[in-house]
């Protein structure tokens, strides 16, 4: 008996490989364009770090060294240059999870239920289960690893003109914010999940490409909300002429009345309505997260993410067994 089940047994394991071949030769296009993409854009942030940092640095060297001469001659171009290059590569590396859902939801799997290319491999003993962990699984390494070397490169480039370039983004620029760290990679997951559980329910190339598009973006835009609300905030307080010393993402400021308690910012029309709004504030108070903070809530908003990502993958499977029917729950082991 033993002799005659062996080769079933094996044929699940078996299936693995040829699936992610298949996978990998279907979208060799996409493969290859990513790849050159991540490249190009690791090349692009180690120009930054290095020789556009250090010109860009000099050039403000130059001008602070000025003072207050009518006449100064000053490198304004290398300045001018790294910040333009700065938020090219910042808004690429931002938009790259809504790149990764378009094409989840137009290609990997929108596309291919649109053809009937799925049924046809569900019909030619491949598990429905197993195609669809194929196309999480691999996507997701490859969209995972190359998120995380352009973050971490991004990161690089931040620190290079950190205190050297008077220009600089501040780290709590949301845009240099969600480049320079992991909650960029756990969009990026996020968006591949969406995007193949947009794929799966309108099953057209075109709407599942926008819908997944559409989705990513409001996962990011729930993110950017609770963000500052994921980690405890300090507060600072000031006197009304002196001002709140602290910066970095605010998460609430006022005024403090004279029994402390904190109040909203008058919305006063007229100088004597702000006057009257003042008359009860003895200080003003900011409750916003330091530079400290800037790494719990790198990884705090990142978990957020991947738990949206695992609740799409577990849509994608439900989804998918109402498509394909009971052998979805087949087992891939």
């Amino acid at each position: 008996m033993s002799a005659t089940t062996a080769p079933a047994a094996v044929r699940p394991a078996a299936a693995r490989p040829r699936l992610v071949r298949w996978l990998l030769r279907l979208h060799r296009p996409a493969l290859l364009a990513w790849t050159a993409l991540v490249v190009l854009g690791a090349a692009l942030l180690l120009w930054l770090a290095g020789p556009l940092a250090d010109a860009a640095a000099e050039g403000w060297r130059q001008y602070d060294a000025c003072g207050s001469a009518p006449k100064c001659a000053y490198d304004q171009d290398a300045i001018l240059r790294y910040k333009d290059w700065y938020g090219y590569a910042t808004t690429a590396l931002d938009v790259l999870p809504l790149v990764v859902a378009a094409w989840a939801g137009a290609a990997l799997t929108g596309r291919e239920l649109e053809s009937g290319t799925a049924r046809l491999a569900w019909a030619q003993s491949t598990a429905p289960a197993r195609w669809l962990a194929v196309r999480l699984a691999v996507p997701a390494a490859a969209v995972t690893a190359g998120t995380c070397l352009l973050f971490w490169l991004h990161h690089r480039v931040w620190t290079a003109g950190r205190g050297r370039i008077d220009t600089a983004k501040s780290w709590a620029d949301f845009g240099t914010f969600y480049a320079n760290g992991p909650a960029v990679a756990g969009l990026a997951v996020a968006g591949l999940a969406a995007g193949v559980l947009a794929g799966l329910l309108l099953r057209r190339t075109l709407p599942a490409l926008v819908t997944g598009t559409l989705a990513t973006a409001g996962v990011w835009g729930l993110a950017h909300a609770l963000m500052p609300h994921l980690w405890p905030a300090v507060t600072a307080v000031g006197g009304l002429d002196r001002g709140v010393p602290g910066t970095g993402i605010v998460v609430e400021e006022g005024l403090v009345s004279r029994s402390g308690a904190h109040l909203p910012l008058p919305r006063c029309g007229s100088s004597a309505d702000c006057d009257t709004a003042y008359a009860h504030a003895v200080g003003q108070f900011r409750t916003y997260h330091p530079y400290a903070h800037y790494w719990p809530l790198q990884l705090v908003t990142t978990a957020l993410l991947l738990a949206v990502a695992g609740l799409l993958v577990l849509g994608s499977f439900l989804v998918l067994r109402r498509l394909a029917g009971p052998r979805t729950g087949e087992s891939p082991a």
